[in-house]
């Protein structure tokens, strides 16, 4: 949690578009490596050549070190920072999607000149750098609190670091009416566009047995796409994403309709229950078509959550494509072997796919754990050296 002001930027804004000019002429591999962890790094060669290229500009450029530091964030703008997928470009500006939720951050910035060379590469107004004032890490924060508790649906599988953290254990209770909940096999395509046509394909004939349809996506671009497939094939959907959440309420209320198709990012109906029409109910209820895995399934089991609420009735499936990032970035090699095994219809391959699913996600949710501990350890270390000084307070 940061408090940050802005500040007049020290370095001339051509510098930023400057430096977006010169990344676009390196070239991978040979100037700079991209790791599957998102990492980007400056070769010898993509040095040398980084020193050649900037000759002409001056300044900055002339120092060594700030050369470098300017490069390397002009290379994670360029190449590691997605349109409508980690941000989207709305009234002139760069604003941060929110990962987990779909949702714009418009008072949120990535800091030390990274948010500028993205503006500078979308060709945005350029905005002051943000200094940070205060910071305080989530655990610490709610550490202070005398009196503790939570409510969430997906609290159980992450109960052992709530425990290590906040000390503090969960307890499952019972839904008020019996679930009636039916998961479906999943299915699973060798590229994207088998898998968007599937997609479309499927949620056309569930909407039109008169149930309503929800279809979730991990991005705003993702959404987008399966949004003008529909439209090539005269099928009537709305789609719900970052750039039209003011319309959230309304969507989300008309969501239960029976042949609707609502395609949105992970926001859809989050603390919201899709209110079924009489119609939907006898048919069957809301079908929810899952498009890609996260890298934590509580936010998969987040979405499938939206389906068969308060005792209604509701299937959810999951139609995804072994390009994915959660297969590319922790599974590669695993995935491409499993491969020709996983892309069948028999019962057995999609077993075998639920079990690579698994072992991903276990993957990327230690990972990222460690990521949290680590943080929780940096801070502990933090604090114990002010207050060896004399300045921690409490």
């Amino acid at each position: 949690m940061i408090i940050s002001e802005t500040l007049p930027d020290d370095l001339d804004v051509e510098v930023y578009g400057q430096g977006i000019s010169i990344v676009r002429n390196l070239q991978a591999e040979v100037d700079y490596l991209l790791t599957k962890d998102h990492d980007i790094w400056l070769t010898e060669a993509g040095e040398a050549r980084l020193e050649a290229m900037s000759a002409e500009f001056g300044g900055v450029w002339k120092s060594a070190l700030w050369r470098k530091e300017l490069a390397q964030k002009a290379l994670s703008a360029q190449y590691t920072f997605h349109r409508d997928q980690h941000y989207i470009v709305a009234d002139n500006k760069v604003q941060i999607v929110d990962e987990f939720t779909g949702r714009v951050m418009p008072d949120r910035t990535w800091e030390r000149g990274l948010h500028q060379m993205i503006e500078a590469k979308e060709e945005c107004e350029i905005t002051g750098q943000r200094k940070t004032l205060q910071q305080i890490t989530y655990q610490r924060f709610f550490g202070r609190y005398l009196l503790l508790a939570g409510m969430t649906g997906t609290a159980k599988e992450v109960e052992p670091e709530i425990k290590r953290v906040y000390d503090l254990s969960a307890v499952r209770i019972p839904t008020h009416k019996p679930s009636k909940r039916k998961r479906l096999l999943d299915r699973v395509f060798r590229t994207s566009d088998e898998r968007w046509q599937a997609v479309a394909k499927r949620a056309a004939e569930v909407a039109a047995a008169g149930r309503s349809v929800l279809v979730g996506t991990r991005s705003v671009e993702a959404s987008e796409i399966l949004g003008r497939l529909l439209a090539q094939q005269g099928i009537a959907h709305t789609v719900l994403n970052a750039r039209q959440d003011k319309e959230e309420a309304e969507a989300v209320e008309r969501a239960g309709e029976p042949g609707r198709i609502t395609v949105a990012t992970n926001m859809a109906g989050r603390g919201t229950d899709i209110k079924l029409s009489p119609e939907v109910e006898a048919n069957g209820g809301l079908h929810v078509i899952l498009t890609e895995f996260h890298e934590s399934a509580r936010v998969d089991r987040q979405l499938f959550g939206r389906a068969a609420r308060q005792g209604d009735p509701g299937t959810t499936e999951a139609i995804v494509c072994l390009l994915d990032e959660l297969f590319v970035r922790y599974v590669p090699y695993l995935t491409a072997t499993l491969a020709p095994w996983c892309l069948g219809s028999a019962r057995w391959q999609a077993l075998l796919f639920k079990r690579l699913v698994t072992h991903a996600q276990s993957k990327a949710e230690r990972q990222n754990r460690n990521v949290r501990l680590d943080t929780i350890k940096r801070d502990r270390k933090w604090q114990q050296a002010l207050g060896f000084v004399g300045s921690a307070k409490k």
